[in-house]
């Protein structure tokens, strides 16, 4: 959609008077629209620069991108990679849902209230969650120092 579309909806929204219901639900969609690229580039930013998963080679060149995120690769075996190569969440798909799933996550909605919220199928929802919960026992742990009263 080129901005001269966009011009001509937002004109046809401002002589069409809407109900309150109708402002939230357009004020919801395009919270959504943002979102994809915010979760790609919290990846990217929680990562860096990563080692090759493959031969835990530090040494790496960018190579391109791939649905979105950043490919590298590996000076030493020549394989490439990105940020999520493995990770539990590699290969999972609708990245831009993933945030929204993970807020029902913190909020402990069980699985078939979080696939209805997120709008995903039941057995997307139950895969979700366990492959978010791997990646967090994946991470390490803080270690505690001093007198811990």
């Amino acid at each position: 959609m080129g901005t001269a579309d966009v011009g001509v909806l937002i004109e046809a929204l401002m002589r069409q008077p809407l109900s309150k219901d109708q402002v939230t639900l357009l004020q919801r969609f395009l919270a959504g629209v943002e979102q994809p690229g915010q979760c790609l580039r919290l990846i990217e930013e929680a990562t860096g620069k990563p080692p090759c998963p493959h031969c835990e080679c530090q040494r790496s060149h960018r190579c391109g991108q791939a649905s979105g995120l950043q490919r590298y690769r590996c000076v030493a075996c020549r394989r490439s990679f990105n940020a999520l190569t493995g990770t539990p969440l590699a290969r999972l798909r609708l990245r831009d849902k993933w945030l929204q799933y993970l807020q029902c996550l913190i909020e402990s909605t069980p699985v078939r209230s979080a696939a209805r919220r997120v709008a995903v199928a039941k057995s997307t929802s139950f895969r979700w969650r366990h492959r978010f919960i791997a990646a967090v026992l994946r991470a390490p742990r803080p270690q505690l120092s001093g007198i811990v009263d």
